[in-house]
């Protein structure tokens, strides 16, 4: 800060007082108080606060003194809710002025405003567009430096990360689609055999990359798509914020899986030679090959529904847990059982398809799943009977986790649901400005 005298500085927020050394304020997690830090006059002073004592330092703000604790609480602690017996739009009011967003919200209290929103039609925006210095267009020669990189960056990240942030973002979007959907269906369309008629191979030589199968068209398209995706992921990674949090992200795995692949498989054919025994065996390269379907994983980052499936599995791994534990030991009981009394007992009669417990195994399991193939099936009485309190076990024990997984997923599409009204919301403030 270079107005005003004083080790430390005092905000006066509707009568409660509030006294911050000079150093935080330069990166204090609220916009209009980290403002005053840049300030070289009265007059600067008085465009961020509403009032200066300069014989005390201290900086009067009109505004409500209590949602200004609770606030004061997210910069302490991290979350931000909602003033008790407070209007959610007064206090949305509040955390715009000092320059916090929806999404620092919780999760139930984003909910409770996008819900008064849409009741009454009623969107705030902020004074000056995100990353604006104060003071207008005057200001912009003040800016710290490394500002304009970082928001250069930020845009960059949610361009690639959040596709209804921006217009480019949707371009990008649907790009990255096309691409998604012409791959896939040149992967579909290698596989027929009329594809490979024309060109008289072998399965084998299906699977290798060499200097003519690149140039057919499905070669030419393959790695104009491998090059799209690996630019894409490069991009990402370079205007990620954590580095380390990027290669952990489940999605980002998946991309990785399914470009390698083609990598690999090019690399195997420079350095082992088309002739090798490896590139006659081909087995190796049509599984890395096959790994391209993990493209069609990359959709979810488009689309909502994809999203909440996979939130849901990862909020739901308890559920998920106990499901496959209820099945298992349901399979282990019903699978002895069934063994013994088709083929364990000496009735007369002895089912070949249940001479062990692991055979019995899968006629458990697809009973208890009601799908029944009919491959095989109990042949006594007392192994009818058993299959029909198999069958009815089978769908309770689905359906006691069932519950839980249902309200997870529809608190999932919600929550992503309004994430991206939000987004929605900028682009269409985008559009207008």
């Amino acid at each position: 800060m270079n107005f005003g005298r004083g080790p430390s500085v005092v905000l006066n927020v509707g009568g409660t007082r509030y006294s911050f050394s000079r150093e935080v304020l330069k990166d204090f997690p609220l916009r209009r108080v980290s403002r005053l830090h840049g300030c070289l006059s009265e007059q600067d002073v008085l465009e961020v606060c509403d009032d200066y004592d300069r014989e005390r330092n201290e900086y009067f703000f009109d505004r409500h003194s209590e949602a200004f604790g609770f606030i004061m609480l997210y910069v302490r602690h991290g979350h931000l809710r909602f003033v008790p017996h407070m209007c959610e739009l007064s206090f949305y009011n509040e955390m715009i002025y000092w320059g916090l967003e929806g999404s620092h919200l919780d999760y139930c209290c984003q909910r409770r405003l996008d819900d008064r929103m849409s009741e009454t039609c009623t969107y705030y925006t902020a004074e000056e567009p995100p990353g604006e210095p104060a003071g207008g267009p005057e200001g912009k020669g003040r800016r710290p430096p490394g500002a304009e990189g970082g928001k250069w960056l930020e845009r960059m990240r949610r361009t690639f990360e959040e596709p209804t942030s921006s217009v480019a973002a949707q371009v990008l979007a649907t790009v990255s689609i096309l691409f998604v959907i012409v791959s896939m269906v040149v992967l579909c369309a290698s596989t027929l055999p009329e594809w490979r008629a024309p060109e008289n191979r072998s399965v084998e030589e299906q699977s290798r990359y060499t200097a003519e199968s690149v140039r057919e068209p499905s070669g030419i398209i393959e790695a104009i798509c491998i090059g799209w995706f690996t630019a894409e992921c490069i991009v990402r990674f370079i205007v990620s914020k954590n580095k380390c949090e990027f290669v952990r992200r489940p999605l980002n795995v998946i991309d990785l899986l399914a470009i390698t692949p083609y990598y690999i498989s090019v690399l195997m054919t420079v350095f082992t030679g088309e002739n090798s025994q490896l590139q006659r065996a081909g087995v190796t390269l049509r599984v890395l090959r096959m790994m391209r379907i993990f493209w069609v994983i990359k959709l979810a980052r488009h689309f909502i529904g994809l999203q909440t499936l996979g939130l849901t599995l990862k909020r739901c791994y308890r559920e998920m847990v106990m499901l496959l534990v209820f099945i298992c030991v349901a399979m282990a009981i019903f699978s002895a059982l069934s063994q013994l009394l088709e083929n364990g007992l000496d009735l007369g009669t002895k089912n070949k398809d249940y001479a062990s417990i692991p055979a019995a195994c899968w006629w458990v399991i697809i009973s208890m799943t009601t799908v029944g193939y009919g491959d095989m099936c109990p042949i006594t009485v007392p192994g009818r009977i058993l299959g029909g309190i198999c069958v009815v076990s089978g769908i309770v024990l689905l359906a006691l986790p069932i519950t839980f997984i249902y309200h997870s997923f529809v608190q999932c599409y919600h929550e992503l649901k309004f994430r991206s009204a939000r987004y929605s919301r900028s682009l269409s403030a985008e559009f207008l400005n």
